[in-house]
């Protein structure tokens, strides 16, 4: 008999993470986490609120691989998440890549979900969804940044599949839902002109729960490091997105984290370190 075709090993990790109020602020109240995702606590400046930092053990993301990701603020509680570095997804050989996030927040609580960009590799794969279930009183501030290619290295994504989908819920149901679709040439729908016109990146921003109106006055008054828009979908939701280089939607992302976490979150107005390294 002849032997049977050998399968490659996929990661299948996970995190669940819930953050609680003591007399003494935010603190832990749980925490579970599945190779190859690792959550650490980097101490953080006096003035910020704890940080968790999100460590893809494993470097990279493959064809096949699946992710889970949670996270809970219970009422009051604050709160910055981020990545210790850009994550990179592969060359697929077929199956897809799977990333899934479910952000809860309770009453007042404020969450910044920052994680670096994510790079698509030529021939890459990637299915993303994130789902974020808002409190009345509750912030969050939530960036993501998409790279089609090593940018790096001159590579482009001419190949692949792209869906990466959003969903703001709050109290009463479904508040905004968004998604993007690409697959097939990727080379010809990211050089449309009406469309990605040759970007390399696109990054988007999401404040819900602020000052909305007034956070988009301040987004249009900072320097324009990438084309990009600011826009409100619905009263007290602000969505920002930006098209262009790597390094300049990233600047750009970057300039708006700072300016919103100070005036929307009460927090510096700078990036956490995480983002800085």
């Amino acid at each position: 008999m002849p032997p049977l075709p050998s399968r490659h090993q996929r990661a299948d990790g996970a995190f669940d993470l819930v953050l609680g109020t003591a007399p003494r602020g935010t603190v832990l109240r749980h925490l579970y986490q599945q190779s190859p995702l690792r959550i650490l606590f980097p101490t953080p400046e006096p003035d910020e609120p704890p940080t968790a930092a999100l460590l893809n053990c494993a470097g990279g993301l493959a064809g096949g691989d699946a992710l889970r990701q949670s996270v809970r603020l219970e009422a009051g509680a604050r709160a910055t998440l981020s990545t210790a570095a850009a994550e990179k997804v592969y060359r697929s050989l077929g199956p897809e890549t799977r990333v899934e996030s479910r952000i809860v927040l309770e009453g007042r609580a404020r969450l910044e979900w920052i994680p670096q960009e994510t790079i698509l590799f030529d021939g890459a794969r990637f299915l993303r969804g994130m789902r974020a279930e808002l409190a009345p009183g509750a912030v969050l501030l939530a960036a993501e940044t998409l790279v089609f290619g090593r940018a790096a290295r001159g590579e482009t994504m001419t190949r692949g599949l792209v869906r990466d989908r959003w969903q703001l819920h709050g109290p009463n149901g479904l508040l905004w839902a968004d998604a993007l679709a690409l697959e097939g040439d990727l080379a010809a729908a990211l050089s449309l002109p009406f469309g990605f016109a040759g970007a390399e990146a696109l990054g988007t921003l999401l404040l819900a729960g602020g000052a909305a109106e007034a956070a988009r006055e301040l987004l249009r008054g900072l320097p324009e490091r990438a084309p990009g828009a600011a826009t409100l979908p619905r009263p007290g939701l602000l969505l920002a997105r930006w098209l262009g280089s790597a390094v300049a939607v990233r600047q750009a992302v970057g300039d708006a984290i700072v300016a919103l976490r100070a005036a929307a979150l009460d927090l510096p107005a700078r990036l956490p370190r995480l983002w800085t390294t």
